[in-house]
């Protein structure tokens, strides 16, 4: 059915991307990986065969850029759709195949990695409550990857919600400290920040403040939406990515939909939704 729908669409699909090309407003588009295994034991896993479909798909219709070119796109204008690869997490999997797929291929990637498992080795709580037990990367794995040209992000050293935290430092020990320990780990500086679980009850201003405070570049959410020229840069949007080709395709031809159900959130009360402001 959704084939049929994506298909359907794509005349009014094509008359937006002309549309948003000519104008420089070009979404920018930010994915979600957390784990590529052929298992697939959990909703979060990706087989090694569909990834290396959906990279290949993505190479072909977009501009693959780090998240340092999404921001600048965000910030200048954006003349072709562009995505910006992520993972969260930190599985150990990841360097079996897709890791070494998108750094022969040159693709740029950014990796959020939550410090404390990796230094423990201990499996993440999430994967635990489904009883499975992945292997979280090795120190060395991090190391190796950061030297190979992959990007290392923040993602809180213990997993936290940290929705749930009020108190500021907490969050920057949650925050500043994880990326202090991958830090120590790959010897090069952590400027982007991930939250756990990313959904909007999960954010919060304070937690905003406390990584813009600890010098990051900018903070990704994980609900859905789109990044599109003249957003805020700080906060980039992203969407899950699952073991289906042509989800990927409708999240990246911009489904119309989407736009309706994943509107730009922020913590203005008086901020429109994304397609209010599309339609002035």
């Amino acid at each position: 059915m959704l084939g049929g729908y994506y298909a359907a669409m794509a005349p009014y699909r094509w008359s937006n991307r002309r549309r948003w090309q000519r104008c420089g407003d070009a979404p920018v588009m930010v994915t979600m990986y957390h784990r590529v295994a052929d298992d697939l034991a959990t909703p979060w896993t990706v087989s090694n065969a569909t990834f290396e479909r959906q990279i290949a798909w993505l190479q072909a219709n977009v501009d693959l850029v780090s998240l340092a070119e999404a921001q600048r796109r965000i910030r200048q204008g954006n003349r072709r759709a562009a995505v910006a690869i992520t993972f969260d997490d930190g599985y150990a999997d990841n360097c079996d195949s897709a890791l070494p797929l998108l750094i022969r291929h040159r693709i740029p990637c950014t990796y959020f990695v939550t410090s404390r498992n990796i230094l423990d080795q201990r499996p993440f709580e999430h994967d635990l409550a489904r009883g499975v037990r992945h292997a979280p990367n090795t120190p060395e794995q991090i190391r190796a990857l950061a030297e190979s040209g992959i990007d290392i992000g923040g993602h809180t050293r213990t997993h936290a919600d940290l929705g749930k935290i009020a108190d500021r430092e907490a969050l920057r020990e949650e925050i500043a400290g994880g990326a202090a320990e991958l830090e120590s780990i790959t010897s090069q500086s952590v400027r982007y920040f991930a939250f756990p679980f990313g959904q909007q009850v999960n954010l919060s201003q304070l937690a905003f403040d406390v990584a813009r405070d600890a010098g990051m570049a900018a903070v990704c959410s994980a609900y859905g939406g789109f990044n599109f020229p003249g957003d805020d840069p700080f906060h980039l949007q992203r969407f899950a990515v699952d073991n289906d080709l042509v989800r990927l395709k409708n999240w990246c031809g911009v489904d119309p939909r989407k736009l309706r159900l994943h509107p730009r959130f922020d913590f203005s009360a008086t901020e429109q939704p994304r397609e209010l402001a599309l339609a002035k």
